[in-house]
């Protein structure tokens, strides 16, 4: 009997060493990670492999590196690996997914954007996410529906309202874009974005210019450096004769570096030539 109980000790001792050893690498890589050394960190994750071959954290976070050096069908394969270990991972669906979006698989990201969102069926960034990629394939109805589901969940989230205001103005929802738009806006006033696809809804779809350039000059207040709400004021100032303000904010945009208000600006040239001769 003594001989028993001292070999049962001693297993469980080397049982505890074993997880224990495992354990450290896999700390000493998440250490790594914070420090942005992810070449070191896989190599951990990979000792805590080793060690442990069912340590499917180990295989995430190993994951989650490879993605961060763009080794994308690696990650994938980690988180695949994490998945067979523990099916209910809605994380290691959702890693996978994002990887197959940066990979422009929309199909498969959509795949696993609803598996996570089987199992977690209240995380917003799921749906969210599910969206875009709708948006990808164009399936505009479907983007809305996932936007509305994380709007839901979380009322308070301006990109939720803005990404849904995109889909709708591709589904020629252009009032309830621009809704959407104006809630973005209510939710984050400093959403200049929200402000520029407001004014272009106004400006192309309503004719109501003056509202268009006072969503444009926010645009403009807010992101300065961003040559398109210059370039679009341009456009409103012109469609209302004010030719020479709309100048002045196309050579703004064109020392920005965009080429659409050059061309405006050569145009305007060639008109003035045609009405001196």
């Amino acid at each position: 009997m003594e001989k028993t109980v001292i070999i049962i000790i001693l297993l469980f001792l080397t049982s505890l060493s074993y997880s224990q050893t495992a354990e450290e690498y896999f700390q000493r890589g998440v250490s790594k990670v914070n420090l942005e050394n992810y070449q070191g960190a896989i190599a951990d994750y990979s000792k805590a492999i080793e060690i442990n071959p069912k340590f499917s954290d180990a295989y995430y976070n190993r994951g989650v590196s490879k993605g961060n050096l763009k080794d994308y069908q690696g990650a994938i394969a980690d988180y695949s690996i994490t998945i067979e270990i523990n099916p209910n991972d809605d994380g290691a669906y959702y890693n996978r997914a994002l990887i197959k979006f940066n990979l422009e698989d929309n199909q498969g990201s959509i795949a696993d954007y609803s598996k996570a969102i089987e199992i977690n069926h209240n995380e917003t960034k799921y749906y969210y996410n599910r969206g875009v990629s709708k948006v990808n394939l164009e399936d505009y109805q479907g983007a809305i529906a996932d936007y509305s589901i994380a709007i839901e969940i979380d009322p308070n989230d301006c990109s939720f309202y803005y990404n849904r205001g995109l889909a709708k103005r591709k589904s020629n929802d252009n009032q309830g874009a621009i809704a959407d738009y104006s809630k973005a806006i209510e939710i984050n006033p400093k959403f200049s974005d929200a402000y520029y696809n407001r004014g272009y809804l106004k400006n192309n779809l309503e004719e109501d210019y003056e509202a268009a350039i006072t969503d444009y000059t926010m645009a403009i207040t807010l992101s300065p450096n961003d040559s398109d709400p210059y370039c679009a004021r341009g456009d409103t100032k012109y469609n209302l004769g004010q030719t020479d303000s709309a100048c002045l904010d196309w050579q703004k945009s064109e020392e920005l570096g965009n080429a659409d208000a050059t061309e405006r600006i050569k145009n305007i040239v060639i008109n003035a030539n045609h009405l001196k001769i």
